[in-house]
């Protein structure tokens, strides 16, 4: 079980008045559940015995960027420097779902748009998902763990151990290890997508890091490894970003020009998701 998990999100909304112990209603999971808690004189109590003082809630306030685990009575910032990338990974908070910095980049959506919603918006991309299924970069896990819903199996990699420790201690991505449906591979991706059959996925969802950081994953061989394991009439998701951005335009003519060269037809923008779609 995890521990009590919260952000500014959660304790900006404590009634300051501190004289008194007031019973309020808490998320203890960044958002997805509510339970029953004391705030007093000495801080928040909480029905697990954890009890969080005032200068350890004021801490946990101030941080914008920050989710924080309560353990032994103390706000541990949720962050993994990562040995694979040599890049901090860290859980930010958002008004829904939280999303994950590495490097400095947040990896979803988060202007007008909660970063679970980022990742069902390029599940439905290439609805109806059935079969067999590839995501090939996992994140917190939104992406594959929405396609489990309808999938018969979801294979899942992600190159960064770091990442993948945020996601064990975030709220939002525990079906990412508990789904039996979910099967997660670590290392990267270039070199495990060799590895699968011949035509074994029937949806690919390509959600890579931004170009600078796994530019390599926006290349056309990359492309032709998708389209030998993507089975006939199979269908492909390709995140990219923002499809206003003259940057992204360019990058969008780009990959789309790739994937046709790898052998993808019907290549098309999906701006309602931020990338572009393509069949085999």
């Amino acid at each position: 079980m995890l521990p009590v998990t919260l952000s500014h999100f959660q304790t900006q909304l404590f009634p300051r008045n501190r004289e008194v112990p007031t019973g309020i209603i808490l998320s203890p999971d960044l958002g997805l559940t509510e339970i029953e808690a004391t705030l007093g004189p000495l801080g928040l109590f909480l029905p697990n015995g954890e009890h969080l003082d005032w200068d350890a809630i004021d801490e946990i306030t101030s941080s914008e960027n920050g989710c924080f685990a309560i353990q032994d009575g103390q706000p541990k910032k949720i962050q993994v420097f990562s040995a694979t990338t040599n890049r901090l990974c860290s859980l930010m908070p958002t008004a829904g779902a939280p999303t994950m910095l590495v490097a400095g980049f947040t990896m979803h959506r988060i202007k007008d748009c909660d970063p679970y919603q980022d990742g069902l918006a390029k599940v439905q991309a290439i609805a109806p998902i059935q079969g067999v299924v590839l995501d090939t970069a996992t994140g917190l896990g939104y992406t594959a763990i929405e396609a489990a819903r309808t999938a018969v199996h979801v294979h899942t990699i992600e190159l960064d151990s770091g990442a993948q420790e945020i996601a064990r201690q975030n709220p939002w991505s525990q079906a990412l290890f508990d789904h039996p449906a979910i099967t997660q591979h670590l290392g990267d991706c270039d070199e495990l997508v060799e590895t699968f059959p011949e035509g074994m996925f029937d949806r690919i969802i390509h959600d890579p890091p931004v170009i600078s950081l796994a530019g390599q994953l926006y290349g056309a061989e990359f492309y032709r490894k998708l389209h030998r394991v993507l089975r006939a009439r199979g269908r492909l998701f390709h995140y990219i970003g923002n499809p206003e951005s003259r940057s992204m335009m360019n990058v969008t003519r780009g990959v789309s020009d790739r994937l046709r060269t790898a052998g993808f037809s019907r290549v098309r923008p999906w701006p309602e998701a931020f990338g572009v779609v393509a069949e085999k």
